[in-house]
């Protein structure tokens, strides 16, 4: 009879866990799904502001009608052919830039381990004042040059680490130590060149959206569509990486490899953006902490990130156009400006809840 009795507590146990788990699984969706709905929200009125301020303000209304092809000559140019492909671009930078933070911070489980601290942006960035200082290059030849450039350090970076699957803390450390080097050459390239040709590059260093080109509009949505299209492939291992090497290779994940096509994968993201746009400060590093935290939780966070880092550029780029009237500062400024507090607040609650980021 006792034996009875267990075992009937025994499946209501399960039963009562089961009902839990799928509670928890239950609120945690219900949690994803209505921060993700914000920030979309976020970014729809970000984007309409974005189309309607500037020289000429064009009303609400008529930024919808131009949308859908009725609206007049003088608002299809300055909408479609001003303001909305600078909003694009600065939609696709952050979007690569959150995505391209998240998978290095959970590839690594370091919140250090991000493009824009570990050298991959540094790289990208020496390449391409290299090019604007040397070989005289503009346009889409400095974005291939950074593009190049974000790609050798990265490689560099696997070399002197030995293998994808490093230790988070020794991958973090090369990557500083490249960027470091990096820097030191961007100094030298600097002090040795005409003040004019320093200025331009200084620009590009900051990092702006503020000229587009068609080619570099282009090159950044398709190159970044396939990259967030493979990423989505490879985001399911990415979560079962986080559960640890062994619960994964017994989840049928070949650790290794994958690891190896996920950091392919980021460091294109991370060099595209920094190619598009310039090496703007901060979105990568704190587009997955920020997420995390909206999330409650300590996954990957994919596509929060991902929309995160949308909004903080395209909400720097709305600020950095018509905070200050008759001034408009680089992007990059902006998101220093802004993300080093949120940075300091964020460690903060980290440390008083004896978290991580």
């Amino acid at each position: 009879m006792s034996g009875i009795d267990i075992r009937t507590q025994t499946a209501a146990d399960i039963g009562s866990d089961a009902s839990v788990v799928a509670t928890v699984r239950r609120v945690g969706r219900r949690r994803r799904t209505s921060v993700c709905l914000s920030l979309v929200g976020v970014l729809v009125v970000v984007s309409v502001l974005a189309l309607m301020l500037g020289d000429r303000v064009i009303a609400p209304g008529d930024v919808l009608a131009t949308l859908v092809g009725q609206g007049t000559g003088g608002d299809s140019f300055v909408v479609l052919g001003l303001r909305m492909p600078r909003l694009l671009l600065g939609l696709m930078v952050g979007t690569m830039f959150g995505l391209a933070g998240a998978v290095f911070q959970s590839l690594f489980a370091n919140p250090l381990a991000s493009p824009d601290l570990i050298g991959i942006s540094q790289g990208a960035s020496a390449a391409a004042v290299a090019a604007i200082l040397l070989a005289g290059w503009s346009g889409l030849a400095v974005s291939l040059s950074a593009f190049a450039g974000a790609v050798v350090v990265a490689t560099l970076i696997l070399l002197v680490a030995g293998r994808a699957d490093a230790a988070g803390d020794r991958f973090v450390i090369n990557g500083i130590a490249l960027a470091f080097l990096a820097q030191a050459l961007i100094g030298y390239l600097l002090t040795r060149s005409d003040v004019r040709d320093a200025q331009s590059a200084l620009v590009w260093l900051v990092g702006s959206i503020g000229t587009v080109q068609p080619a570099d509009l282009l090159v950044a949505v398709v190159g970044g569509g396939v990259l967030v299209l493979a990423l989505v492939s490879l985001s399911t291992r990415l979560g079962m990486l986080q559960l640890g090497d062994e619960a994964a290779t017994g989840l049928g994940v070949r650790t290794r490899s994958t690891r190896l096509m996920l950091l392919l994968v980021a460091v294109g993201l991370a060099a595209l953006a920094t190619a598009a746009a310039g090496p703007v400060a901060f979105v990568a590093f704190v587009a997955a902490p920020i997420a995390r935290r909206l999330l409650g939780g300590r996954g990957p966070a994919l596509v929060a990130s991902a929309l995160v880092g949308a909004v903080v550029v395209s909400g720097a780029d709305l600020l950095a156009q018509h905070a200050i009237t008759g001034l408009q500062v680089p992007v990059g400024i902006v998101t220093g400006i802004v993300g080093a507090p949120v940075l300091l607040l964020l460690v903060a609650r980290s440390n008083r809840s004896r978290g991580t980021l």
